[in-house]
């Protein structure tokens, strides 16, 4: 199953990466069209995993990029709908000049124009949305979500779907900090 969902988590990952690099980084700017990517990245190498969270690397035409990754334990609804795959990942493109840049990444498109949030303990930060991805909606906010991870017991992320379907994830934060760690000199 994980390797199914890692599989899954590259290709979103890996389409994604130019949707990301070019994100709006204050709530007032519009999420701009995904950028074609100039070569087609190598396939991401597993660093290691780290209980909920892997580490992993590839190279693409920017430069060598690093992420980490977690899938849900835990979907609402429970039945009734196909959830798809969801991860959350956390990725430093330092050709790019991103670090530790936190991402939604859902099996379904989302509400157009909606939010994401993401609760960890009693602190919530909020996504911006596009297609079935989203990112944190104020930049400035990136290293507290990431210490967030860090220090927190609990991650909760809801989302609404194209056909307006509320859902909930929640993840596991076991593993996240030594996982973190492990890209913390990605070059």
């Amino acid at each position: 199953m994980f390797v199914k969902s890692f599989a899954i988590a590259l290709s979103l990952v890996l389409a994604g990466t130019g949707i990301a690099s070019a994100q709006p980084k204050t709530k007032k700017q519009a999420a701009p069209a995904p950028q074609a990517q100039a070569a087609a990245p190598a396939a991401p190498t597993r660093i290691q995993q780290f209980d909920a969270w892997g580490a992993y690397s590839y190279q693409s035409g920017a430069g060598k990029v690093c992420y980490v990754l977690s899938v849900p334990t835990a979907k609402l609804p429970a039945t009734g709908i196909d959830h798809g795959d969801n991860f959350f990942i956390v990725s430093q493109r330092p050709g790019q000049n991103i670090s530790y840049e936190p991402q939604a990444m859902m099996g379904y498109p989302l509400k157009e124009n909606s939010k994401v949030d993401v609760v960890i303990d009693n602190k919530t930060f909020v996504m911006f949305t596009k297609d079935k991805a989203a990112w944190v909606e104020n930049a400035a906010q990136e290293p507290a979500l990431v210490a967030a991870l860090k220090s927190g017991h609990s991650l909760k992320v809801t989302a609404t779907s194209k056909k307006g379907t509320g859902t909930s994830y929640t993840y596991s934060l076991k593993g996240v900090t030594a996982a973190l760690k492990q890209i913390e000199s990605c070059k």
